[in-house]
């Protein structure tokens, strides 16, 4: 939609800076909340790139996956979320249209890069139980590298151009609101490029890694010691499955629910309901809680992870090679 074209004083006038209709200490609050949100992603993703990056041993394919994620969430809590959640308890863009353009950009370049790298990390995870020797051999953190950089540099490809055909870096925008317009065509790709592919196959991988996870437990339960009991071999491999089917399912259910509720709304609404709008902005919040979720779900669950922190906080990473220490 070029405004230009149009009479922008009659299409814009819903859009202007409405007054405060609450006090300023429920602002205050709402600010400091932001924050903390922020604050958070930031300091959790911080400490995965510096454990990540610091210690040798952790310079492996699935980690270096990792600190890509860490990356981008890192950038979605510095830059995004603080503007997006700005917007939202103001009710109005206070920005400027430049910096609307900026956060257009970084945001959809955000959340395809970081959707992608958790797909990539299951199709990571699935070539390592499913073919571990060819694994061994094939993927190196130099083919995983490769493959990060690509990711970004192809999301940086897309994003630009798919906001630069329709015009969300020449349009002049409402004072007050910061859209990213799509046309019908570009919406159904970017469904489909983002959330329903990678999705997919985010869905598929994992029950394929919780199935050979399952037939590894059995195979390891066939192996024990003759001596023990069939109900202990028993209790040993079902934990075992248990633990597995659980993780696997934190990682998509997290997943689809902080993204579901996102392109729900972009399917069944618009812009042009002040109830939608504010719905709308709700569930971008769920998306971007993902980027807070994720170095717990892919973090904090690895024992390495704990014992970094450990010495981080401890301040032992500044002694001398301390990046060779062992964490596994």
């Amino acid at each position: 939609v070029n405004l230009t074209a149009m009479n922008q004083t009659d299409i814009c006038q819903e859009y202007w800076c409405p007054e405060r209709s609450v006090s300023l200490s429920v602002y205050v609050i709402l600010y400091v909340a932001a924050a903390a949100v922020s604050l958070l992603t930031v300091c959790g993703n911080l400490l995965v790139i510096i454990s990540v990056s610091h210690f040798k041993q952790l310079h492996t394919p699935a980690n270096i996956l990792i600190l890509s994620l860490a990356v981008c969430d890192l950038l979605v809590g510095v830059f995004v979320m603080p503007f997006h959640l700005s917007w939202l308890i103001e009710s109005c863009w206070i920005s400027g249209s430049v910096m609307c353009s900026v956060f257009s950009f970084v945001t959809f370049q955000a959340t395809s890069v970081s959707v992608h790298t958790v797909a990539l990390i299951a199709v990571d995870r699935f070539l390592a139980l499913s073919s571990p020797f060819l694994y061994s051999e094939k993927i190196s953190p130099t083919v995983i590298c490769i493959a990060t950089l690509f990711n970004w540099l192809f999301s940086l490809f897309y994003n630009f151009t798919l906001l630069f055909v329709n015009g969300n870096f020449a349009d002049v925008t409402c004072p007050g609101i910061c859209i990213a317009v799509i046309d019908g065509v570009s919406s159904l790709i970017d469904l489909l490029f983002v959330f329903l592919m990678p999705c997919t196959l985010i869905i598929i991988l994992y029950t394929h890694v919780f199935v050979i996870a399952k037939k590894h437990a059995t195979a390891i339960r066939a192996l024990q010691v003759h001596n023990r009991t069939q109900s202990s071999k028993n209790r040993v491999s079902d934990k075992s499955e248990r633990k597995a089917a659980i993780l696997l399912g934190i990682l998509v259910i997290v997943f689809l629910l902080c993204l579901l509720p996102y392109y729900i709304c972009t399917l069944v609404s618009s812009y042009d309901n002040a109830d939608r709008f504010y719905v709308r902005n709700v569930a971008v919040i769920f998306f971007f809680l993902n980027s807070t979720i994720n170095p717990i779900i892919y973090a904090l669950f690895y024992p390495w992870f704990q014992k970094s922190l450990k010495l981080i906080f401890t301040f032992k990473v500044l002694n001398k090679d301390s990046s060779l220490m062992n964490l596994l």
